[in-house]
């Protein structure tokens, strides 16, 4: 019983381990996403950090047309950077998990 217990809390380790090391390595995936139109373009990293804005120079004249170009393209990739984050993060959590019956329906 103690030897099960002691294995799972091994395992518990390792994973939070490798959780740690997932989120340190999507510091290093750059997530792009540019308007439509080729006007801006933003890079993030998996783990929602802005890395650089590019804004065209046309876009500079109007704030009010710079701001809703700023907001959609974020938010596109900043969803993209989501589900690359969730994507890894669970499939490292899954990998970890203890075989308990009924679990794996949460990672899927």
């Amino acid at each position: 019983m103690f030897g099960d217990i002691m294995g799972m809390m091994g395992k518990l380790k390792e994973t939070q381990e490798k959780v740690k090391a997932t989120k340190e390595r999507l510091n290093t995936v750059l997530i792009d996403e540019t308007s439509s139109d080729g006007k801006l373009k933003v890079t993030l990293t998996a783990n929602r950090e802005i890395k650089s804005i590019e804004i065209d120079d046309s876009l500079l004249q109007d704030k009010e047309q710079l701001e809703d170009y700023l907001v959609l393209t974020l938010n596109k990739a900043i969803e993209k950077a989501t589900n690359v984050n969730e994507t890894e993060l669970a499939a490292v959590a899954k990998d970890g998990m203890p075989n308990i019956p009924g679990m794996d329906s949460l990672f899927k």
